[in-house]
């Protein structure tokens, strides 16, 4: 089952169940796919974007709540935080198991072993693999900081 049917598979039981929390987090996951998909097709992709591009969406949208509900607590805000983070507990749902860091720096280590990569300007042919290979099972801000660890070093 493509990330798409199950996102809407889940919102109509949401909606049955009247879990508005689910519902409402759902419908803007619905609406966020929607626009990535609008921006797909006017680049020539008829299609809309496929269960990786899904997946970057949703890793996008959980790292703006993660700094909202930061931003929250730090404000004396704890029931904005606490509405962001459960709208993150929501998104983590659709996402593949999260690689750990070392999990991650594994990861990283074949890839730059595979591909040959020498130095600081392999950095892109790597980065590119791990979104490719690893769609939404890593942070790829992190994975970038491991690349470029590993590379400079």
């Amino acid at each position: 089952m493509s990330k798409r049917a199950e996102i809407n598979d889940s919102l109509k039981e949401a909606m049955k169940a009247k879990d508005e929390v689910t519902v409402a987090t759902l419908r803007l996951v619905n609406a966020k796919i929607k626009d990535q998909d609008i921006n797909a097709r006017t680049s020539g992709n008829r299609d809309g974007i496929d269960d990786a591009g899904i997946l970057s969406v949703l890793q996008g949208m959980i790292k703006q709540r993660q700094e909202s509900a930061d931003i929250y607590a730090r404000n004396g805000r704890p029931e904005l935080a606490e509405r962001e983070n459960a709208e993150i507990a929501v998104i983590q749902r659709y996402l593949p198991k999260q690689l750990n860091d070392e999990e991650m720096k594994q990861a990283v280590d074949a890839l730059v072993t595979e591909l040959g990569a020498k130095d600081v300007k392999d950095m892109g042919k790597v980065m590119g693999a791990l979104k490719t290979r690893y769609a939404g099972q890593m942070d790829m801000a992190k994975a970038g900081g491991a690349v470029k660890a590993r590379l400079a070093g």
